[in-house]
């Protein structure tokens, strides 16, 4: 067989079944039950590893933070053995790509994760966000204790507070340190490994599809694996097969020139705020469905199987409802699974005027609002974007791509600005294609529970950009699903990371 090939799915299945395996079952369990005992005897040195690099600050838009962070993680990488390189794209952030290479093998996976993160409000942190700290407890009632010395013991429950801490570094050092844990038992990774990290994810990826086109030679493997994300909400360990794609806008309406007094023009002056809440009431009906025409038309219908899947999650919306205050969600009785099935439109912020203690009475001059839209296989981000724009036109607005000129503002009674700011499609593995079922096994060999299935991962992701390489994908998720990722008090459970790096161990022995 042909390495580093995608070959055809009646070959792969030779390639990554168990019944040709050199690793048996009763050695794989014997070999994970060394995995977890190394890891539980260096769990100190494990978590001081993560955190040293979480003290890193990675924003995504500092471009010497971003570099230290890359030289960070190459030093990590070649640390273990994997020949390492610090890439760098057309203009953008550098990737760090590294190869393990086994001799003998017949296939090789792909381990993508990014290395950059979220921007940060400090004074929304209960600590600095780059000063990692452990706390237990749950909620408002978190006490922050010091970290075990070499030998401590972690409560599962025992959360790492930092920017980054689940997005996305734990899953990097949860790899390396999985390789080092299964190394300690004697044992090499089965297939061959690449990693590609990347640093401005979080800015959507603008430099990667570049990349993967100009190293489409060296970044051939058989199926390309992320770990970036949560879990299901029900805590079990997860497979997605599939990422949503994103496109992102902005809307402005225009009023005065300039801001008026509220009770010398009230009205008479058309408020921007208003009419901007009033188009977009139109968007959506009651029960939170997009009205949008052909919204929802391109959409990939599931399949029996994608439904099987769904239906046999466990249902969480009770759970999920207490946990974030929710009285009745949207949807009009659907589970979740299902609705992150569909595309959704996000108002994600608003911008207009002044409120608290800086409120004033007056007409503000202009109103923004910030959209995000989740697509599902089968949309296109530029279809999407017209359908909405084409919406707006049919509300009775001039639709603009720039700033209203004067003489457009005296013919135009109802004037708006819109931008698209970025966007991608989304990806969909099938669930009965043999190596993801293979990996889906060798999650539930290293939990000793059910798994998760997700046909679709609610977050967005980048993965869309390696389906010019016919490369198929698969999420390996880790970290809990509560861990207010790209928020303030951003976290990892413990208990979370220590299971994520049996899970990678086993699919080293079983890719």
């Amino acid at each position: 067989m042909r390495s580093e090939r995608r070959a055809p799915l009646s070959v792969l299945a030779l390639v990554f079944g168990l019944l040709s395996a050199s690793v048996t079952a009763a050695e794989a369990t014997a070999a994970l039950e060394k995995v977890r005992a190394y890891r539980e005897a260096h769990a100190a040195e494990i978590v001081g590893e993560l955190v040293e690099w979480l003290a890193l600050p990675n924003v995504a838009t500092n471009n010497v933070d971003i570099q230290r962070n890359a030289e960070k993680l190459k030093a990590m990488m070649e640390r273990r053995g994997i020949r390492t390189e610090i890439l760098p794209t057309l203009g953008g952030r550098p990737v760090v790509y590294g190869e393990l290479r086994t001799p003998g093998a017949t296939s090789t996976l792909l381990f993508y994760g990014h290395y950059d993160g979220q921007s940060v409000d400090v004074s929304q942190w209960h600590s600095p966000p780059f000063e990692p700290v452990l706390r237990r407890g749950y909620g408002g009632d978190w006490a922050t204790i010091p970290f075990p010395g070499p030998g401590g013991r972690f409560e599962d429950d025992w959360r790492i507070f930092a920017r980054s801490a689940s997005d996305d570094k734990s899953p990097m050092v949860a790899l390396l340190a999985a390789l080092d844990a299964l190394r300690a038992t004697g044992r090499e990774p089965r297939g061959n490994l690449k990693f590609l990290f990347e640093g401005e994810e979080e800015q959507g990826s603008p430099h990667l599809e570049e990349f993967v086109l100009r190293e489409k030679d060296r970044l051939r493997a058989d199926l390309i694996v992320t770990a970036d994300g949560p879990v299901h909400q029900s805590g079990r360990p997860t497979v997605f097969f599939g990422n949503r794609g994103i496109m992102a806008l902005e809307i402005t309406v225009y009023g005065p020139t300039e801001n008026l007094h509220s009770g010398h023009y009230g009205n008479w002056a058309p408020n921007p705020a208003m009419r901007l809440a009033q188009l977009l009431a139109t968007m959506k009906d009651a029960d939170g469905r997009v009205t949008i025409a052909g919204f929802y038309e391109d959409v990939d219908p599931l399949t029996e199987e994608e439904r099987n899947a769904i239906a046999a999650i466990p249902a969480i919306e009770k759970k999920v409802q207490e946990r974030f205050g929710i009285a009745e969600p949207d949807g009009g009785g659907q589970r979740l699974e299902e609705m992150i099935a569909l595309p959704s439109l996000n108002l994600r912020g608003l911008r207009s005027g002044y409120v608290g203690e800086e409120a004033t009475t007056i007409i503000p001059r202009t109103a923004t609002a910030a959209i995000d839209v989740r697509l599902v296989k089968g949309n296109d981000h530029l279809r999407m974007f017209e359908a909405i724009v084409a919406h707006i036109r049919n509300q009775g607005w001039t639709v603009l791509d720039r700033e209203p000129t004067a003489e457009e503002r005296q013919q135009h009674a109802r004037l708006v600005k819109v931008g698209k700011l970025d966007g991608y499609n989304a990806v969909r593995t099938p669930l009965d294609l043999p190596m993801a079922a293979t990996l889906a096994r060798a999650v539930q060999r290293a939990t000793g529970g059910a798994v998760v299935k997700l046909p679709t991962l609610g977050g967005s992701g980048p993965l869309h950009y390696f389906d010019a390489l016919g490369l198929p994908s698969v999420g390996l998720p880790i970290v809990n699903y509560d861990n207010n990722q790209h928020g303030p008090d951003e976290n990892l459970r413990v208990g979370n990371f220590f299971q994520g790096i049996d899970i990678f161990a086993s699919v080293f022995l079983w890719e």
